[in-house]
């Protein structure tokens, strides 16, 4: 704090040495061990203020601001750190105003501040109090001529903002002019495209025929081949150390001779690696099967020319585990090799994370925030009843302390995630790759190649490439083992990021409730099992959980839905059931959007939209039926609270149902489908395919019999 003439003003911080912290003891948490830099230092670090797991070191390089600005720029840079911005200041700007950054917008508010330092020095001006309003104004114009969207250009005007913020806050301030938005408004000083949305609900939900046989192979890597690669990592290990504490021995070198000899002799494939495009003898491998030194090992390599003679004889390195798992009916390797279980751990850590970022609903981060014995099996109550598995674990997004300032290391939510059996299986496996307590994406303990002790957890980026080459990996597998249906095609919108797991979920609960994509249908319930009373708080929509882009795709899908009835009915359709002119009314009614791009109210409007009793339609083609939802005449199970039906439960009798003549033809060749399946079945199962099949063909019947024409 400053004192001036007797008065102390508890926001104006004191001037910093050249020895100074750069980040004030006051900031950092108890838990936090990143070391902190010095005020004459070139770089900042900023890992002090950072215990995100997810979120990586940032840091502030100096070097690239002019030198005329950096005693300047530095002392604003270090209150900004340190100080906050008065309480009297936030009020002024609303209810979205903070008084700290987050680390991240501090570098980025530097980086800001530095383009400015340079454009200043290039015209001529080499002291921030001569940045006055004219300059501001001259400045701004040349700041989007690169281009840059509006929602870009606002952050970088709340960037610049703050340099003025805490240059006032300083115990030497520049002098620097308000720049001008401040008072005007920052509509006069955007780019003039403007563009809707932004966040998660603007992300492409992955295309169906992705995340089908992406979830396919993740699975199947988390329930029926994990066992052989955690065995074929532990050997690996073993002989891995084993090798490096052999001693040079008599019995070492003639092991290894009788190893290698009858290999050599007779031209058998010699264990061997491929780097970089070269071929070497797997002298570890060598060294751990036989009891050699890796220094023996070495000798002979050499002198025989052990790494020549492999690139014509290259061969597998066999690890002594026995292989259980079964792809497509068949062990899916004939031996683990030693060369491969750093790989093939690599790819199960991303297969467990892709099974938790899709079937958790959870954000990235908060997948990349769980820890060993975040999820311990349930207890059952006084009846016997088992209760589900509940997920404990934290979340970052609007995570604030008392005074509104964002808090790095998030807080565990009040009410747990719920896990299926899917999810459960994949933090089983996370757990037998990681110490119990520890993250279990952890980025140091997923390093199975090089083993860096990396801090936290694995970042996006680098999650992002582990999913790009999984795919590639699964693909490879994929036509190995002869299942050229469940290749992973690429994504028509483009690389399959993080984000957007959270966004399909959503989508295919909403447009997929039958099970077409694969596990959907153990999602069936999902929006029920999210509103019961253990998982309500992370559902509720006054939370903004998942439920808010649950409602954005099944009010997308509900929209759909009624384009498609009045686009039927307009080329001559006939429809039938209780519900049939209400399905009209609705229709006709019912809004287009157009796009994909999702506004940020559209969530709240979605909701509303779906809360119309009565009148919204929705989809599915597994009953071969539109819903027009009614909650008093609806015969699905679901909670008094439900503003959309369980379409995995539709029921015959219900007042809700619609059929149309599409639907009416779909039920007959599902009937043809299943007669052709019954020619080829045993008596008894044939008879109920028969059955089956006849009550396709009744229901498609009864609309024929009942249908009417509707004008629209």
């Amino acid at each position: 704090m400053t004192i001036v003439t007797g008065i102390v003003d508890p926001y104006v911080l004191p001037m910093p040495h050249p020895a100074s912290p750069v980040v004030d003891t006051r900031w950092i948490s108890p838990h936090n061990t990143h070391p902190n830099s010095l005020y004459h230092e070139y770089t900042w670090s900023l890992a002090p203020l950072i215990d995100n797991p997810s979120t990586g070191l940032r840091a502030i390089n100096w070097r690239k601001c002019p030198k005329v600005f950096q005693s300047q720029v530095r002392l604003v840079a270090w209150t900004m750190i340190n100080g906050e911005i008065r309480p009297t200041d936030l009020q002024r700007r609303g209810m979205r105003a903070r008084g700290r950054s987050s680390p991240l917008d501090m570098v980025a508010a530097v980086r800001e501040w530095t383009r400015l330092a340079r454009w200043l020095h290039q015209h001529g001006i080499d002291d921030l109090g001569d940045c006055t309003d004219g300059i501001w104004r001259d400045y701004i114009p040349t700041r989007w001529a690169a281009g840059t969207s509006r929602r870009r250009a606002r952050q970088v005007l709340g960037h610049l903002t703050r340099l003025w913020d805490f240059d006032l806050l300083s115990a030497h301030p520049s002098g620097i002019a308000r720049p001008p938005w401040e008072a005007e408004g920052a509509d006069d000083f955007l780019p003039g495209i403007r563009e809707p949305g932004g966040g998660e609900n603007s992300t492409e939900p992955l295309d169906p025929q992705v995340i089908g046989p992406l979830m396919v192979w993740a699975i199947r890597v988390v329930e029926d081949v994990a066992d052989d690669i955690l065995d074929a990592w532990e050997e690996t290990q073993r002989l891995t150390a084993t090798a490096a504490s052999n001693r040079s021995t008599p019995g070492g070198r003639a092991a290894l001779e009788a190893f290698l000899a009858p290999l050599m002799r007779f031209g058998t494939p010699l264990p061997a690696f491929e780097r970089g495009g070269s071929v070497f003898l797997a002298r570890t491998y060598v060294a751990g099967m036989t009891g050699a030194s890796l220094r023996q090992t070495k000798w002979l390599t050499k002198r025989h020319r052990l790494s020549q003679l492999a690139a014509r004889q290259t061969g597998p390195c066999p690890l002594r585990v026995p292989v259980t798992g079964l792809i497509n009916g068949r062990p899916w390797r004939e031996h683990m090799d030693f060369t491969e279980a750093a790989t093939l751990m690599r790819h199960l850590g991303t297969a467990a994370a892709i099974v938790c970022l899709y079937l958790t609903g959870m954000r990235p981060q908060e997948v990349l925030g769980m820890r060993s014995g975040c999820c311990p099996d349930p207890e059952s109550d006084q009846s016997g009843v088992i209760g589900r598995h509940l997920i404990r674990s934290h979340h970052f997004k609007n995570v604030t302390d008392h005074d509104g300032n964002q808090v790095s290391a998030g807080a565990e939510r009040d009410v747990p995630w719920v896990a299926i059996t899917p999810v459960v299986n994949a933090i089983r496996v996370l757990e037998r790759i990681v110490p119990h307590g520890e993250l279990l994406l952890s980025a140091s303990h997923h390093d199975f190649t090089h083993q860096h002790k990396h801090p936290g957890a694995l970042k996006l980026t680098a999650l992002r490439t582990r999913i790009e080459d999984f795919v590639a990996w699964a693909n490879r597998e994929a036509l190995a083992h002869d299942l050229p249906d469940q290749v992973i095609p690429e994504d028509p919108h483009g690389a399959i990021s993080t984000a957007r797991f959270r966004r399909s979920l959503a989508w295919h609960i909403a447009r997929r409730p039958g099970g077409l994509v694969a596990l959907a249908i153990q999602y069936g319930h999902m929006r029920t099992a999210l509103d019961t009373h253990t998982a309500n708080g992370y559902g509720a929509r006054s939370r903004g959980g998942i439920h808010s882009v649950l409602d954005i795709e099944t009010a997308l899908a509900a929209a759909d839905t009624a384009a498609q009835l009045r686009d039927r009915v307009a080329t001559g359709e006939k429809i039938s059931g209780p519900a049939a002119r209400r399905a009209i009314t609705a229709a006709a009614h019912a809004p287009r959007f157009e796009g994909r791009l999702i506004s940020a109210k559209f969530a709240k409007q979605a909701a509303a939209y779906l809360a119309r009793d009565g009148i919204v339609l929705h989809d599915n083609p597994d009953a071969y039926l539109i819903c027009a939802f009614k909650r008093d005449t609806a015969l699905c199970d679901r909670t008094a609270e439900d503003t959309v039906p369980t379409l995995n439960d539709c029921r015959p009798g219900c007042g809700n149902a619609v059929r149309t003549d599409t639907h009416a033809r779909q039920l007959r060749e599902r009937a043809d489908e299943i007669d052709q399946l019954a020619a080829h079945a045993p008596d008894g199962t044939r008879q109920r395919l028969h059955r089956n099949a006849n009550r396709l063909r009744e229901t498609a019947d009864a609309h024929e019999t009942t249908k009417v024409e509707v004008t629209a």
